[in-house]
């Protein structure tokens, strides 16, 4: 990875299960073996569905004090995900983050799909990426 190097877009491939850090066109990382919500497949539409969202969105916050290794939290829902959720009477939901394991998990990274919706990496993985992505950073969640 380049030194000092910011990424301005994150790609992430659900069905690959991988997330890359662009710098420009160029790949500057790549972590593999993520994890999703419960139910990984489809995209989020309603809080408690445990679904991760797809399309286009923006790391818009981060929280070092979370409950899980730091987390970076993406800009769901946007417009047309509350209009949807609305014209069906329920709530989109919220809160999805690209984080670490559970601060007190005290064994190795959880290999199955175990968040509410959210993205998991390692701690170490969340560590680089956490330096990597300024706010504001362009998120593509692919399914």
């Amino acid at each position: 990875m380049p030194q000092n190097a910011k990424a301005d877009r994150l790609l992430i491939d659900k069905s690959d299960r991988t997330l890359i850090a662009f710098a420009g066109n160029r790949e500057i990382a790549r972590y593999t073996n993520i994890r999703f919500g419960d139910a990984p497949e489809g995209h989020k539409q309603f809080e408690g569905d445990e679904r991760t969202p797809e399309g286009d969105y923006r790391i818009d916050d981060r929280n070092a004090k979370s409950a899980y290794h730091l987390s970076l939290r993406i800009s769901y829902p946007n417009a047309a995900d509350r209009a949807y959720a609305k014209a069906q009477g329920r709530s989109p939901g919220g809160d999805i983050f690209i984080h670490g394991q559970p601060n007190r998990w005290p064994g190795p990274p959880l290999t199955t799909d175990w968040t509410d919706g959210c993205i998991a990496l390692s701690n170490g993985e969340i560590e680089q990426l956490w330096d990597l992505v300024p706010d504001g950073t362009l998120i593509t969640i692919r399914p």
